[in-house]
């Protein structure tokens, strides 16, 4: 069965966000978190997938992201704010637990609530996105994913990286994009999607408040303290901004985690294996071994 996209506004900590909802009402929750630069949309495989096999989707825009709410200041981007803002969505459901899907920045905000709120999380799949301690000591051991991570540093500047990123039509978004993706991956049509939502007023300089944020206050990411939330975690074996040796370090942290390494999969291994990725999480959110 099919079932159609609603597209809702849903007040939560504050703010309001927008929210595309599918599958069946009473059917078990799971909260599609999306990363930078996407928003719902970078979910379009996903949600159809898990409503066909029972489950009920929301796919929130993020704070900052396509048609949310976007709070001035950098403070309203830490990430303990974001976490708060997926607990509202849960409250709003009704439901005192739900399982979690997140890609990048939606991973990270993942790990910080298995730390800091288990009890509201039945199960964790997190793609592409290391556990907040490990990347801390990444970045501290490794020079290579201070390479990697170069971006960042150019984020924090003030105002300039709006500006560069809006010339041409979002060309060095979109070709950052195509260029650590195989070819093909985002069409035409996809990235138009994409330009549609960073060209809201204020958009694009709320989403690069999450990096401002991280930075100036980085989040507090307990190591002494496993991960007792059933974890799966995906990676895109290559990744161009996160090195892999990350993957099984972020698992470690987990009593019993899983770990699918996909080999030929990059940082958007969701939308290039869709099919292989939809499985594994369906497999995993059943209780199986999907690794």
């Amino acid at each position: 069965m099919r079932f159609p996209l609603e597209h809702q506004e849903i007040p939560t900590n504050g703010i309001r966000l927008h929210v595309v909802q599918t599958g069946p009402v009473t059917g078990p929750l799971v909260l599609l978190l999306h990363g930078f630069p996407e928003f719902w949309y970078g979910w379009r495989y996903q949600l159809p997938s898990l409503a066909a096999i029972g489950y009920r989707v929301w796919a929130p825009d993020q704070r900052g992201y396509n048609l949310s709410d976007k709070p001035s200041g950098i403070t309203a981007y830490r990430l303990e704010v974001l976490a708060a803002d997926v607990l509202g969505l849960l409250d709003a459901t009704g439901q005192e637990k739900a399982s979690i899907v997140g890609h990048d920045w939606g991973g990270v905000v993942g790990w910080w609530l298995a730390s800091h709120a288990p009890h509201r999380l039945e199960r964790m799949v997190v793609i592409n996105a290391p556990h907040g301690a490990v990347m801390r000591q990444h970045l501290r051991r490794h020079p290579a994913q201070w390479l990697k991570s170069a971006y960042i540093g150019f984020f924090q500047l003030p105002w300039i990286p709006e500006l560069v990123s809006r010339m041409g039509h979002w060309r060095l978004l979109v070709r950052a994009l195509q260029q650590s993706s195989r070819p093909g991956t985002f069409t035409a049509a996809d990235l138009e999607h994409y330009r549609q939502a960073w060209a809201h007023p204020q958009g694009y300089h709320a989403m690069l408040n999450w990096y401002r944020a991280a930075v100036r206050k980085p989040p507090s990411f307990p190591v002494h303290r496993p991960i007792t939330v059933p974890t799966l975690l995906i990676w895109g074996a290559l990744d161009v901004f996160l090195s892999r040796e990350m993957a099984q370090s972020s698992i470690a942290l987990c009593q019993g985690g899983q770990l699918a390494m996909l080999e030929e999969g990059t940082h958007w291994v969701h939308h290039e294996e869709a099919a292989r990725v939809n499985a594994l999480i369906d497999t995993f959110l059943r209780g199986g071994q999907a690794s």
